[in-house]
């Protein structure tokens, strides 16, 4: 086959219309060879040596190959694990920057760079892993982006967040063609859109969809690896989720505009802190046979190891400029080409890593600030990782956003009657204690009580306990600090004073959720009540435990319109997601003091109080004339006021004068969801129930 120098410039395999150009980064290879798979029977067609080395990365042209072509590399090298280097050519490898994947692992012995069955990485093994492992396809770029010329980025203060795994939402979707479920084309089906619309979010973010493998441990169990951090290329979006696979590409692109022509935003949950090829004793898929010592941090003094931040065996070295050029050509790939609007970057420190630990001005994070095409992206941090050091909540700068687990454990705390108000009053103002500096935002702070990782919103009011038996770890594995309350009884019950308790409790959480200050998450299916049967580590139940039941009762649609409701109200009164901070210090210049926090007596809160732990009512005024912008003036919102009164008794709470109004209008008692607006002058007496919620708006004359 004719062979010609090709270029280094574009990595992975790039088509023109005439052949194709490969080009592979490799700083301590000696050899490359890419081999060619015929996709029917599987079997190796040709094997062609790259034939130039350019600045550390082999190149070639292949003319008359195109779109379709199965294809991996061999490389050549040392097999020196003590120095950090784990070539074998007797391994297929993926290419890092491949567009698409076809094929998937089968775990055998061969697809080890060592002989598996001795338990010694230093062997060296000569079988072919090339029956065993997935191909990697010449794709065509081109795509008709039709719809996307009217596409708008949504401000982040409008911003709310709805978490959503590909196949889970749409599996058990009646109104889903039943070959569509669990797919991109299933996920961007009309009727699936039209409720996400409806529910009124702006943003979809998506559990993994980068290439992933199951780990071997799990299949063994006859499980897999659902939530899908377990990557394995950062360029492909994984074929399991394909209806039409050869097309996976373009169904991903076709999902994507759909939400775009509904005017939602997809936001992708990104793993570049690790990779599926563990540790010494894992597998040679991809990264660690192309040049094991650049892609992966090592122990400096035992090269034969890998540093383990992640918890997963590996991390990434995004110290090295081939490594943090590929997850930043990654990044670009995935905004610019497949349109996505922004990213989740799973154990979000490992990424700002240096040698010397977290530094938010590593280069990584320099690398993103700088880059215009990065500049209108959504970038959210998982600011944590298991490493040391590894909790950074707040440390990101300036331009990201960041998960805020305080505002979880802080707002479940309350709901159960365990938390003080000193530490709940900041997370329903954005956590300004973590976030107001160097200019940040409010809605820096993306607040969440519930993920994919823990338990449902309807389970955290259900089970004290874990319930991960079927993940078949005895029960072991998961979290057992829940912060979660079952209301007097582990698991369902007939007992109808509990139930309304729960149904209480779980409208007391999503009300304090999108009435706080910040950015919402919301897990996808809190808003109808799914449960995981008490499962708070589902992430290897790709089944009915993770699968959303579209079977909605009236108590899932009362809930649901519950959640619509609050979604339209903070849409509606900016005062619930003001940009700027909102204090409870006198501005000097305009008069105005934003936030008054107010005792069941409706005077302002004194020291005593504050000090005062067995507080459990209280009120958080917020006036609408508070300053919007830097210009120095009063605001024209409506003020609001917010009762919250976690304990268990019914308190009479006054409701308190504010400039310029006569009286406060009710929008939302979570004791009685369906009631209609009712107006109350200033000092009177509203009878609080016991674990509940209220939102008022003040009237003017």
């Amino acid at each position: 086959m004719l062979v010609r120098e090709g270029s280094p410039s574009q990595r992975g395999a790039h088509w023109d219309g005439d052949g194709v150009n490969f080009a592979l980064f490799s700083a301590n290879a000696t050899k490359v060879e890419v081999c060619f798979f015929d996709h029917l029977t599987g079997n190796e067609t040709a094997r062609i040596e790259l034939p130039e080395y350019t600045d550390e990365v082999f190149h070639g042209y292949l003319p008359n190959v195109g779109p379709g072509q199965f294809y991996g590399y061999r490389v050549y090298g040392p097999y020196e694990p003590d120095a950090g280097h784990r070539f074998n050519p007797n391994k297929l490898l993926l290419d890092p920057y491949a567009r698409a994947h076809a094929g998937k692992l089968t775990w055998n012995p061969a697809v080890f760079g060592y002989k598996m069955e001795s338990g010694d990485d230093t062997t060296f093994d000569d079988r072919d892993s090339a029956p065993y492992v997935p191909r990697c396809v010449v794709v065509d770029q081109n795509y008709d982006w039709r719809g996307e010329p009217g596409r708008k980025t949504t401000p982040w203060d409008d911003l709310i967040i709805y978490e959503a795994h590909v196949k889970g939402f749409t599996k058990l979707h009646p109104a889903v063609p039943e070959e569509l479920r669990g797919t991109y084309a299933g996920l961007g089906h009309e009727s699936v859109v039209d409720y996400i619309k409806k529910l009124g979010v702006s943003t979809v973010e998506l559990l993994p969809v980068h290439t992933f493998v199951n780990d071997h441990y799990l299949e063994e169990k006859e499980l897999v690896n659902y939530w899908g951090y377990n990557t394995i290329g950062f360029f492909a979006p994984d074929p399991r989720y394909a209806h039409d696979v050869a097309n996976s590409l373009r169904e991903f692109k076709e999902m994507v505009a759909r939400f775009h022509e509904a005017g939602l935003e997809v936001i992708l949950d990104v793993v570049y802190n690790h990779t599926a090829e563990g540790n010494e004793l894992g597998p040679t898929l991809s990264f660690k046979g192309i040049d094991n010592a650049s892609y992966y941090r090592l122990l400096p003094d035992q090269k034969r190891y890998y540093i383990n931040d992640t918890g997963t065996g590996n991390t990434v070295n995004l110290s090295h400029p081939a490594t943090i050029k590929m997850v930043m050509d990654s990044l670009r790939y995935w905004r610019d080409e497949m349109h996505v609007d922004g990213f989740r970057f799973d154990l979000g420190t490992i990424l700002a890593r240096e040698p010397n630990g977290f530094d938010n001005r590593s280069g990584f994070l320099k690398a993103v600030g700088q880059d215009p095409g990065l500049g209108s992206a959504k970038l959210i941090a998982e600011p944590w990782d298991v490493g040391p050091g590894g909790y950074q909540v707040g440390s990101f700068p300036p331009g990201w956003a960041e998960w805020t687990d305080k505002f979880r454990d802080d707002v479940r705390d309350a709901w159960r009657g365990e938390g003080p108000i000193t530490a709940l009053a900041p997370r329903l103002l954005g956590s300004p204690d973590n976030f107001n500096h160097h200019g940040r935002r409010a809605y820096a702070c993306v607040n969440f009580i519930t993920a994919h990782d823990g338990f449902t919103l309807n389970d955290l009011v259900t089970y004290n306990e874990k319930h991960n038996e079927a993940n078949g770890e005895e029960n072991r594995d998961g979290n057992s600090n829940n912060h979660s309350w079952n209301c007097g009884v582990e698991g369902p019950t007939h007992d109808e004073s509990i139930s309304t308790l729960r149904s209480r409790q779980i409208r007391n959480m999503i009300a304090t959720l999108l009435l706080s200050q910040g950015t919402p998450m919301i897990l996808a299916g809190d808003e109808f009540g799914r449960t995981q049967g008490g499962n708070n580590n589902a992430y290897c139940q790709d089944d009915e435990i993770s699968w959303l039941n579209w079977d909605l009762q009236d108590k899932g649609l009362a809930l649901f319109q519950f959640t619509q409701k609050l979604i339209s109200l903070r849409h509606k009164f900016p005062i619930l997601r003001h940009s700027r901070f909102l204090t409870g210090e006198i501005n000097e210049e305009t008069g105005v003091k934003a936030i008054t926090w107010v005792d069941a007596a409706g005077s302002e809160f004194s020291h005593e109080e504050w000090q005062d732990n067995s507080v459990r009512c209280f009120g958080m005024l917020m006036d609408g004339r508070a300053q919007s912008t830097g210009v120095v003036k009063r605001g024209m919102d409506a003020t609001m006021l917010l009762i919250m009164n976690s304990g268990h008794e019914v308190m009479p709470f006054t409701l308190p004068e504010a400039p310029d109004g006569n009286g406060w209008q009710l929008l939302i008692d979570t004791a009685a969801p369906e009631a209609e607006k009712e107006s109350f002058k200033f000092g009177h007496a509203y009878e609080v129930t016991g674990r509940s919620l209220l939102l008022f708006v003040m009237e003017t004359p």
